[in-house]
């Protein structure tokens, strides 16, 4: 397997012999956001810095769905199979119906505008938990630019049914990518202020889930290295995976890192998708690919 870097015994029975990393298509500017469609065997991802939104269908041809997409970054299903994502450019949380169109669902927390929502997931009772970094505002290739209108960078709770929206996490500087575990009492988050500064973070964070709806106690949970952590998935045994400059890592539930699985190029994100939920989805640099592992992920 010279994909895989094991360090931990608990690593083996995640891959398999015949475990190969495989480099799908190329061609972005920077890749990013994958989700899958079981429906049709289909993976859609962001080149949110070539401002497009890809679909690389069942017979390997790829077509392009959104082009402007707004600066589309992370990408999810929501509980009816619709397509939520982060619009940095349009600064919201957008939806695609049935129709095809996308309609924006929030873009404000106290009548303020958000600063670039980033990464999203959606919790079973179908409320929506997404990061807003600056990152749209203050980097020219990732948004349109704009001032800051948000006293800090949180993780807000929106609910879609209600409109109800707050923050459930303000005490990290660049959140970024985010995970529940399999019961949903732990939320991962992973903060990336280095880089926008030498003396910021690359780690993840653990917070408790307090009634589905609060955080608290979030811990440090581990270091990312070399470079810093960004999209974040779980695995059916609560095995966390995270990019990284050169890899996907995996550690277990308890902070072990169990092993690597190395990428030619810089990792932002990652899904787990194919019919049996065990193949991952890799946007790194330019490109999406895949792994086919012995564990599945939970969406």
């Amino acid at each position: 397997m010279p994909d895989i870097e094991i360090y931990d015994e608990r690593m083996r029975a995640l891959v398999r012999p015949d475990s190969l990393l495989q480099k799908l298509k190329g061609g972005a500017v920077h890749s990013e956001g994958p989700v899958y469609l079981h429906e049709d065997d289909s993976v859609i991802w962001s080149d949110a810095h070539g401002n497009r939104l890809f679909c690389l269908h069942a017979d390997n041809k790829v077509s392009v769905l959104r082009d402007p997409s707004h600066y589309q970054s992370g990408n999810y299903r929501d509980t009816e199979g619709r397509i939520v994502a982060c619009s940095q450019g349009q600064r919201a949380i957008i939806r695609r119906e049935q129709d095809g169109q996308w309609k924006v669902l929030v873009d404000r927390y106290q009548k303020r505008r958000l600063n670039s929502p980033n990464d999203l997931v959606v919790k079973s009772d179908g409320t929506i938990w997404f990061t807003d970094p600056p990152y749209g505002l203050t980097q020219p290739n990732q948004g349109y630019g704009g001032e800051e209108e948000q006293a800090g960078s949180y993780v807000f709770r929106f609910d879609p049914a209600t409109g109800e929206i707050y923050p459930v996490v303000t005490d990290m500087e660049r959140p970024n990518g985010l995970t529940f575990n399999p019961d949903e009492s732990l939320l991962y988050v992973s903060d990336t202020s280095e880089f926008d500064y030498p003396q910021g973070h690359h780690y993840i964070r653990v917070y408790q889930v307090v009634d589905g709806r609060y955080t608290t106690n979030g811990d440090v949970f581990a270091e990312i290295s070399p470079g810093q952590p960004d999209g974040l998935r779980v695995d059916e045994h609560g095995n966390i995976f995270t990019s990284s400059q050169d890899s996907i890592q995996v550690y277990s539930p308890d902070g072990a890192c169990l092993g690597k699985i190395l990428v030619p190029e810089t990792c932002t994100n990652l899904t787990f998708g194919g019919q049996k939920r065990n193949r991952l989805l890799i946007t790194a640099g330019k490109s999406l690919y895949s792994i086919d592992l012995n564990t599945r992920g939970l969406q």
